[in-house]
């Protein structure tokens, strides 16, 4: 399977969960790494678009493409398995409790969930933690340009 990540040029190689880890996020508490990516280019677009206020055009983006083998484990979660707060912002303790529990088990290497922006979408995380997370690999990585119109009225 191929999923993709948009990201700033200076993290192009960067596959580790850092910036997860450093923030937090939906799905994952501060301190516990997590790789957010989608499973289409425009969910990530709309995953960038929300994160931005109205305005500013995000630059210096790049689309990465990565490799996951269909052999690995997948925990996948479906919106009628989470709590139903799930979908709020900002980020309730239940997802993140969720996500943070997937890391420190460590059953399953991805964790697929229900996009909460886009219906029908889903987000595709990556535990780095996994010993099965070698196996996942850069595939291409290429500058990316948002169409201005998402980000102004």
């Amino acid at each position: 399977m191929i999923v993709f990540r948009l990201c700033k040029s200076m993290f192009k190689d960067d596959l580790s969960g850092r910036g997860a880890e450093i923030s937090g996020g939906r799905w994952n508490s501060r301190g516990i790494p997590m790789l957010y990516s989608a499973e289409n280019r425009a969910l990530c677009t709309a995953e960038i678009a929300v994160h931005t206020p109205l305005g500013i055009i995000p630059e210096d983006y790049m689309l990465l493409s990565i490799y996951i083998p269909d052999t690995l484990n997948i925990l996948e979660y479906k919106a009628e398995d989470l709590p139903d707060d799930w979908r709020l912002f900002p980020h309730p303790p239940s997802t993140k409790k969720l996500g943070d529990l997937f890391v420190r088990e460590q059953h399953a290497v991805i964790m697929r969930v229900p996009s909460a922006i886009v219906g029908g979408e889903a987000n595709i995380l990556v535990n780095p933690r996994h010993p099965d997370a070698s196996q996942i690999r850069l595939e291409s990585v290429e500058p990316f340009v948002f169409d201005k119109r998402l980000f102004v009225r």
